[in-house]
């Protein structure tokens, strides 16, 4: 079931993307929201590379592949840092427009990648791992507990998501970052290592949408 799963969520974000790319074309990609796009595409790539990976089979050119995932996970995923200042500057809020929190969003979200470059790249080893299906390489040396470059994206996230809610009265995107917080906390009595991915997926289909109600107003 997984990797049917997997491949589904490759399509989901596929159809996110594109609507990004329409959004881009009506409305310019001059907002800092747009880095969202650059998020959604690693998103893509992850999920098909783990739903076609047990017919790739075992071997160096699944293990390249997957060593991508990991690496555009850390460097792509810092962007949605970004994404939340923009989607409050769009929002009007006023702090937010000025140049020092511009450089303090920079810098957390460059701090946000060397903390995931420091404890998962630099000491990245791969195995490969069947898990109900799915053929992967994942990290032998994983750090325990929960990843700090995660905590200090969703942090950034659900701060922004309150400040807009009480700005705009907008709050699926707090909607979408509560359920990916609780998704990530809760013991689903699932035999699927892919059904957690949707709160993942519930989560950008969130920004994306507090992207298009933003090019609305």
């Amino acid at each position: 079931m997984d990797i049917w799963l997997y491949l589904m969520y490759a399509l989901a974000y596929l159809a996110l993307f594109i609507i990004m790319v329409r959004s881009m074309k009506r409305n310019g990609i001059a907002s800092l929201s747009n880095v969202l796009i650059l998020v959604i595409l690693p998103l893509i790539y992850d999920n098909t590379i783990l739903g076609v990976g047990s017919w790739i089979g075992e071997g160096q050119t699944l293990e390249v592949l997957n060593t991508a995932r990991y690496w555009m996970h850390a460097i792509f995923t810092p962007l949605l840092i970004v994404f939340s200042l923009g989607i409050l500057r769009r929002a009007r809020v006023n702090w937010a427009n000025t140049s020092a929190a511009l450089w303090i969003t920079v810098v957390y979200a460059f701090a946000a990648f060397m903390v995931e470059l420091v404890t998962v790249l630099l000491n990245l080893s791969l195995e490969a791992e069947v898990k109900y299906g799915v053929l992967s390489y994942a990290s032998t040396n994983s750090p325990s507990g929960p990843p700090i470059m995660i905590l200090m994206v969703t942090l950034a996230l659900l701060v922004s998501s309150i400040i807009l809610w009480k700005r705009t009265g907008w709050f699926w995107m707090f909607i979408g970052v509560a359920l990916m917080l609780v998704g990530s906390m809760v013991d689903i009595p699932v035999e699927s290592a892919a059904i957690t991915n949707a709160f993942e997926l519930i989560l950008l289909t969130s920004l994306v949408m507090t992207k298009l109600h933003q090019d609305r107003n």
